[in-house]
């Protein structure tokens, strides 16, 4: 199965935002891909925090759901849709929701980011709680011949969370991202092919990446790592496509050449 990242350098502009992703997704399908990933925030990367509030929408429907699934359907192909902000019972806080799309256009599973990010190294600071409220419950799908277990950004840091997605295991761990460019630079690619090599799956991680109208910097890299550890596709910086394939006999050669899943005994 082929499988395309999406690197995008999203604006507070969510019209803008639309178009770009609408083109990359074209672009992907053009290419061959059957599943294609957004990145975190693709929709919107706002000025201030509070922004994500203004755009956020009711489960189920609005503009940005409604993109994501008519993109879906038109390219006929599966959607990780990145993030979007969801309402939920607190007006002044949000989720942060990955929504992921079947090619016939229906919602196919929700994931809302579990472990909020909260950074300050006394010249930059971020703390998402103060306007999400976090998410619950781990969440895999089965995508066609992929079971796919969601993730988003911070959630990376947390081996436990995918050891809870890969039982039963999984084949694709997805992590749509926005990392910073200070924290990216330190840990993105060693997190990525750790969690890769640990679960012995691909992993697929598309992320924002350059620097944004609202002055952040996020790491970018999207990058596609097989289950050795191995990336077999990155784009450092700048919107485009990250393509790869996820081949079921290279799984299947490494967890039978080194069973460590088979060998566990927590």
């Amino acid at each position: 199965m082929k499988v395309a990242a999406l690197q995008t350098v999203s604006t507070p502009d969510v019209d803008r935002n639309l178009e770009v992703a609408a083109r990359l997704i074209a672009e992907a399908a053009q290419l061959g891909a059957d599943l294609v990933a957004l990145p975190e925030y693709f929709c919107l990367m706002g000025r201030l925090d509070d922004d994500k509030l203004a755009i956020a929408e009711a489960p189920g429907r609005g503009p940005i759901q409604d993109f994501l699934a008519a993109q879906a359907k038109s390219h006929g192909l599966w959607l990780i849709g990145g993030t979007l902000p969801l309402r939920c019972a607190d007006p002044a806080r949000a989720r942060n929701a990955c929504c992921v799309y079947a090619p016939d256009g229906r919602l196919a599973a929700r994931y809302d980011k579990i472990h909020l990010f909260r950074y300050d190294n006394g010249r930059e600071s971020y703390d998402e709680a103060r306007v999400l409220e976090a998410g619950c419950e781990p969440v895999a799908l089965q995508a066609g011949p992929l079971r796919v277990g969601l993730s988003v950004c911070y959630d990376l840091r947390f081996p436990e969370l995918y050891r809870r997605l890969c039982v039963p295991a999984c084949d694709l761990l997805s992590v749509p991202a926005a990392f910073t460019y200070t924290t990216g630079r330190a840990h993105w690619e060693l997190l990525l092919r750790a969690r890769a090599i640990e679960n012995q799956c691909y992993v697929i991680a598309a992320a924002q990446g350059g620097t944004h109208e609202n002055g952040r910097r996020t790491w970018g890299h999207s990058m596609v790592v097989d289950p050795w550890g191995e990336v077999l596709a990155v784009r450092p910086e700048g919107e485009g496509v990250v393509l790869a394939d996820v081949e079921a006999r290279k799984i299947e050669s490494v967890r039978q050449q080194l069973p460590a899943l088979a060998h566990r005994r927590l």
